[in-house]
């Protein structure tokens, strides 16, 4: 049998069987611009209790114990002191959320008394107290007309405008000397001195002198490690240090917070914090995580847990026996999570407690409802009388939020859809054009697919590169957002999101629930999905052909075997690395183009990781010698190679390189223009023919192949084999080595649980 698409010989449609282990290990996280979530660590915690962190991820440290340099490591300043686009972007999102924290406090603060009255018990006030300061005489108070109504709810707080990525960089970059100051401190420790600028701008003001009294604050950095941390310590403290110092214990609990952050967690459970810090070498972890919460850099919750069969209390009883005896799990996490979510959940309970605006008539939406078939007119109706709507589907279910949005033209609403990333973006355009001009909807004569669309992704929208704008509130400016690829939403996207609609719109979040969740912490529409609190709506739109049959069965858990006349689906079985190499380049130089007619820059092949044999590093190695051989002048690139630009962490824009000068490395990322600078390249731009299924998500290509050598049968899940294989349009080959591992990943590997609180926080706050 075939192993190429164009025989029959070694490549069968139906079911992956066959083919040995390989050699090597692979590595499972992204170092360039990713979380060092990976497919095979996403969510993970182990059955023992241990938090999972970022060991075996690309930028971490060595085994050694040398504390890692600045390369590899995200978010990383040139050794001058520069800060990057990426930081830039980052620091203006933290500035916002800083706003959203102050606004929280604000509400919670004291009210002077009568300052939140309104209508006619404003007035009496007002009187009242005119006349006690002898402003007009009692007499005349109550002779003059009767004021005008006022509003019966105090007006909208104002929200923040967004500030320019560049304006926060140069207000928070850190002074060159305050860098100079950390440098020398770092070499006293025997520390790289190219830190310096990561240490300084992770600890502000006073960076160097904070170091010096706690060494451990090292950790704050990403990419080093305790153990790093330690010799960093002994260094400079000498006989003072030891595992039983208080500032060692508060350092490594934040440290296993962000690691846990890293793997989806937006807390952790206070059994599992305590026997990831005794495995640590923590003495006394229970003391270890007071003092981090004595001193703020932790926060502690109680969440009442639900008893199954627990009859309600009676009314007018709290504070009884069974009240106090009643279970709950105690929590660990960050302040930065835990103001996220908060945030979320106080946003998402407006949207569902308010009424949206009333644009467009009942009976127009009604008769748009009506025309449409199914699914669609569900749809329709549950986004006219409501706030907040989840929809659910596959690639073909892309056509009811075409169809919403082209309704919601038609009523005048200004109405946006948000993607993952710019493929999707392209795609969605071009489906909604589709749309309109099957509607008639006049707006559709004034553009072109992608020109001027309503849509865009959910990055540029929060940064304003994209998008309607803002109005006078610093709200978005629009009446309905569509949020496609919604299951990667983290808990501090989802929250400026939901924070930047203004009151009265509507908000749908649609996606696939089968693929991978998002890279940074949260599930956040995995959890919205549980808590039914808005209406749910499930496409009746089944993908269509032999990948549609496939890819839905991996959905429940079954690898079935499928009819692909036209080779659709082709299994190419392999017995080791080197052959799974070979077979994967042969597939995208010349088999798929020759049997299906898919050129080579319009196939994608998704491995599990980017480390080992068959990781994407050898991979994109082997296939940049056949599709686009040079000596890799600048960082490794050469002009026409295809690349994944990471600007953030779980960001992946795909391109192609234009050319290399003195400014840095120019990309074109989906028609954008991107300049890269030069410190920047080597831990924020990898070639591209080869990704990650993290990386892949949220697009889609005519053609795909998805690697799987024998030593990625740990890594396997129905998630990632879901994602993975979902990505393609017209034809999937797997190169096939993991034997019946495969099968059973399918059948029996969910996706890793993550612990978060928004069910808890929005539970209370959700009017029956």
């Amino acid at each position: 049998m075939s192993t190429e698409p164009e025989t029959t010989e070694d490549a069968e449609p139906g079911t992956p069987t066959g083919g040995a282990e390989a050699e090597e290990t692979e590595e499972n996280a992204a170092g360039s611009g990713e979380a060092p979530e990976a497919e095979g660590t996403e969510g993970e915690a182990a059955a023992s209790g241990e938090v999972p962190t970022a060991e075996g991820t690309e930028g971490g440290a060595a085994a050694s114990g040398e504390v890692p340099t600045a390369e590899g490591t995200e978010g990383g300043a040139a050794a001058s002191g520069e800060v990057s686009a990426a930081e830039a972007e980052l620091r203006a999102q933290r500035a916002e959320r800083e706003r959203i924290e102050q606004r929280k406090a604000e509400k919670k603060a004291r009210i002077e008394a009568g300052t939140k009255l309104s209508g006619k018990a404003a007035d009496l006030l007002a009187a009242v107290r005119a006349v006690e300061s002898g402003e007009k005489p009692a007499a005349r108070v109550f002779e003059e007309p009767e004021p005008a109504p006022r509003r019966s709810a105090p007006e909208p707080v104002r929200r923040p405008q967004p500030l320019a990525a560049e304006a926060v960089a140069a207000s928070t970059a850190p002074a060159p000397s305050a860098v100079q100051a950390v440098r020398q401190v770092l070499g006293e420790g025997g520390a790289p001195e190219a830190l310096a600028p990561q240490v300084a701008a992770a600890l502000g003001e006073g960076a160097d002198e904070l170091l010096r009294a706690d060494p451990w604050q090292l950790l704050r950095v990403a990419g080093v490690r305790p153990e790093q941390a330690d010799g960093f310590a002994r260094a400079l403290l000498g006989a003072e240090c030891g595992p039983d110092d208080e500032r060692r214990g508060r350092a490594v609990t934040v440290w296993l917070l962000e690691q846990a952050a890293l793997a989806g967690h937006t807390a952790l459970e206070m059994p599992a914090l305590l026997a990831a810090l005794a495995q640590r070498g923590v003495p006394e972890p229970d003391s270890a995580v007071q003092d981090a919460i004595a001193e703020g850099e932790a926060l502690v919750f109680q969440d009442a847990l639900e008893e199954t069969g627990a009859a309600p209390a009676p009314a007018g009883e709290e504070g009884t026996e069974e009240d106090e005896e009643r279970p709950v799990r105690v929590l660990v996490g960050l302040e930065r999570y835990a103001l996220a979510e908060e945030s979320l959940a106080d946003g998402l309970a407006r949207l569902v407690n308010s009424v949206p605006k009333q644009d467009g008539s009942a009976e127009d939406w009604e008769r748009g409802a009506a025309a449409a078939q199914g699914s669609t007119g569900e749809l329709l109706r549950a986004v006219a009388a409501h706030g907040l709507v989840l929809h659910t589907g596959g690639e073909a279910s892309l056509t009811e939020p075409a169809a919403l949005l082209t309704a919601a033209h038609t009523l005048g609403l200004r109405a946006w859809a948000a993607t993952h990333g710019p493929i999707g973006r392209t795609r969605f355009a071009a489906l909604l054009h589709r749309s309109e001009t099957a509607s008639g909807t006049p707006s559709t004569e004034a553009r072109s697919p992608g020109a001027h669309s309503p849509v865009a992704t959910v990055a540029g929208l929060l940064s304003g590169a994209e998008g309607p704008g803002r109005d006078a509130d610093g709200a978005l400016d629009l009446d309905l957002l569509v949020v496609l690829d919604a299951p990667q939403l983290d808990v501090e996207t989802a929250a400026l999101l939901t924070e930047s609609l203004p009151d009265g719109a509507r908000l749908v979040l649609a996606g696939d629930p089968g693929v991978l969740w998002s890279v940074g912490p949260g599930r956040v529409f995995a959890d919205l999905l549980a808590a039914r609190i808005c209406p749910q709506v499930a496409s009746r739109r089944p993908d269509p052909g032999p990948l549609g049959e496939l890819v839905s069965g991996i959905g429940i858990g079954e690898l079935n075997q499928v009819e692909a006349p036209g080779k659709e689906v082709v299994i190419v079985p392999v017995r080791d690395a080197g052959e799974a190499v070979h077979r994967t380049v042969q597939l995208v130089v010349d088999s798929v183009p020759r049997a299906i007619g898919v050129p080579p820059e319009e196939t994608q092949v998704i491995t599990p990781g980017h480390g080992g044999a068959v990781g994407t590093r050898a991979l994109n190695a082997a296939l940049k010698e056949r599709l686009n051989p040079g000596p890799g002048r600048f960082g490794g690139f050469d002009p026409g190679d295809r690349i994944v630009y990471s600007p953030v962490p779980g960001r992946a824009l795909p391109g192609r390189v234009v050319k290399a000068d003195a400014e840095g490395l120019h990309l074109s990322c989906e028609g954008e223009d991107v300049v890269v600078p030069k410190e920047r390249v080597e831990q924020s731009v990898r070639h591209g023919w080869a990704l990650t299924a993290h990386q892949a998500v949220g697009s889609r290509w005519p053609a795909v192949v998805v690697v799987l050598p024998g030593d990625a049968a740990q890594a396997l899940s129905r998630p990632w084999v879901y994602t993975a294989f979902g990505r393609a349009d017209r034809h999937l080959s797997v190169v096939h080595g993991v034997e019946q591992a495969l099968a059973r990943a399918v059948a029996e590997v969910p996706a890793k649980p993550r612990t978060t609180r928004l069910p808890v926080l929005l539970a209370p706050q959700i009017s029956s």
